[in-house]
């Protein structure tokens, strides 16, 4: 396959369809100097976007958090993904809706004269930790920590909380490891560098508190399901050496879906009963 800016296809930017390989952007952009960006990773399957509407409400909730008031409403964005799938032909696909500030009068920090634009691309992408799914992840542990919700807006979905994880998963890469998994700026377990993480000991499920990360879409509909079968479910902060006494682990995310993990550093996990039954549980759900 050719690289992401060079293929056949549409991408819908600001409005409008345009080629694939038309969908460019000036140098002075302002987004491309200071991560003035937020955005939703999504999937479509059978022609239909996993709780699409949530995805394009967060949107619009992370471009206010980050004083970015996208001028578009959830019908449109939904208008949007519906005419990329179709002009693409795809039914199975991953959807990446991004909102940015774009290249206008301001280029310093502030950027509040720039124009916000939005666009929408779609493509065909298989398991995000490939074989992973079948036999578990092996995760590094990130040298960065997540921040505190001092800093940043948490509950953001921006880009540039993603420079630690290109990092992170850079060096977990180098190591042979699929993934890297962060603690908090308190020490505390907190997610992988796209997914969240939830953890078995006993037949109850543990979970870091989303109280300094994302809480996902994927997280919040797994979480339904185990409360659904009955599963206890402890949303906590969690310490690293806690690792050594859970039985299986898992990861959560709208790229990931539900992938199993088999180590994390120095510490393994089996992929269990229950984590194969939620993955797969989720597979159904996704198709229903």
């Amino acid at each position: 396959m050719s690289g992401y800016g060079d293929r056949d296809g549409k991408i819908w930017m600001d409005g409008k369809l345009v080629e694939w390989r038309d969908a460019n952007v000036h140098i002075l952009t302002h987004a491309l100097h200071y991560a003035s960006s937020v955005f939703e990773g999504e999937r479509c399957y059978d022609g239909k976007v996993f709780k699409s509407r949530a995805h394009s409400e967060r949107l619009l909730k992370s471009g206010e958090l980050m004083d970015m008031p996208i001028p578009y409403t959830v019908d449109e964005i939904e208008a949007a993904k519906a005419a990329v799938l179709e002009a693409n032909g795809l039914s199975n696909a991953y959807v990446r809706v991004l909102a940015f500030r774009g290249a206008g009068e301001d280029m310093g920090v502030a950027a509040a004269r720039n124009p916000i634009r939005m666009a929408v691309t779609a493509w065909e992408w298989g398991n995000y930790y490939g074989d992973a799914k079948m036999k578990g992840a092996k995760l590094d542990i990130a040298k960065w920590k997540r921040p505190s919700p001092e800093t940043i807006p948490v509950a953001a979905k921006a880009a540039g909380l993603y420079m630690i994880c290109t990092m992170s998963k850079h060096a977990a890469e180098a190591k042979g490891c699929s993934d890297a998994m962060f603690l908090d700026y308190r020490g505390y377990v907190a997610e992988a560098t796209g997914a969240n993480i939830f953890f078995v000991k006993d037949g109850e499920v543990h979970t870091p508190l989303a109280d300094a990360i994302l809480n996902g879409l994927t997280r919040q509909t797994v979480i339904g399901m185990l409360k659904d079968r009955q599963v206890k479910v402890h949303e906590r902060h969690i310490m690293p050496e806690e690792l050594e006494g859970f039985e299986q682990c898992w990861l959560t995310g709208s790229a990931a879906e539900v992938t199993p993990v088999g180590q994390i550093g120095d510490y393994s996990f089996e992929v269990g009963a229950m984590t194969r039954d939620i993955s797969e549980a989720y597979e159904a759900l996704v198709r229903a």
